[in-house]
């Protein structure tokens, strides 16, 4: 029986949704992933074979043929275990096919079936509201994915819960992010920079008006320690902003555990012999 489910993947900053296919026949045990998947989500398999008997259901002999569409686009990541584990136990008849057709799933399993945290929530629960569908992720990922707004987030904490959840034999209430506070937090002040009234002038005049700046000094100067307190007297970031701001947090995994919205505007200070790669 063919079942199938959505999951995404990542293209840049941005979520590209991935049609999850799975056929199994009775047979010959062969579990196979196409689809242009790279090694990680080749290994899959091992970690969704554990996680489904850990999570107390039978796993029958049979030929397992999963395809991650579209299949001209690298599959990439330890997200996609949790909808092809889902997609293969509706094949084996667990779940209804027509229950898991309006979510879209994220998650990487354990061997023991609880779900771990994974990247790129935000730029996945943009999507799915574009798609019209609801969201499954690892509770951790719970409060990342409800600052979209109108959007049903579920955070669960296992294989177990959410076949329970998708049966209906578990009551789980949709994620609710507390408000847009974007209430900056900066540990660093431009107070904090003694006498150089003319610098910290030009620095205002240049943000203001949108401008870039060239500072030369020799080392120990304060060009550095001006610089990293810019961000302090730029405006406060609209929405818009610190959703963009946030997803490049979301897509590379620096979100701290429980955090919704980066507030404050992000700085770097690569140094001057940096190469391109690292820049």
């Amino acid at each position: 029986m063919v079942s199938k489910t959505y999951s995404a993947i990542y293209w840049g900053v941005d979520a590209i949704k991935v049609e999850v296919e799975v056929d199994f026949t009775k047979g010959v045990p062969q579990f196979i992933i196409v689809g242009l998947p790279d090694a990680e989500v080749k290994e899959s398999k091992e970690r969704i074979h554990s996680a489904i008997k850990n999570s107390g259901f039978s796993f029958p002999s049979g030929k397992i043929r999963v395809n991650l569409a579209p299949a001209d686009i690298k599959k990439e990541g330890s997200l996609l275990d949790l909808p092809i584990a889902v997609a293969v136990l509706s094949s084996f008849g667990y779940i209804p096919r027509e229950k898991i057709l309006n979510y879209l799933f994220l998650g990487e399993l354990s061997l023991d079936g609880n779900l771990r945290k994974v990247p790129g929530v935000l730029p996945a629960a943009i999507l799915a509201k574009e798609e019209n569908l609801k969201l499954v992720v690892p509770s951790q990922n719970a409060l990342e994915g409800a600052i979209i707004k109108d959007l049903e987030v579920y955070g669960l904490s296992s294989l177990k819960e959410v076949v329970d959840f998708l049966l209906g034999n578990l009551k789980v209430e949709p994620a609710r992010y507390n408000g847009f506070s974007l209430e900056e937090n900066y540990d660093v002040d431009m107070e904090d920079v003694r006498g150089m009234e003319y610098v910290k002038r030009a620095c205002e005049i240049a943000v203001a008006g949108g401008h870039n700046i060239l500072m030369v000094g020799p080392p120990g100067a304060g060009k550095t320690m001006i610089a990293r307190r810019i961000p302090t007297i730029l405006p406060e970031m609209s929405e818009e902003e610190a959703i963009e701001t946030t997803k490049i947090y979301s897509v590379a995994g620096l979100l701290p555990p429980g955090s919704g919205l980066i507030t404050t505007r992000p700085f770097r200070a690569p140094h001057h012999t940096v190469s391109d790669v690292a820049l």
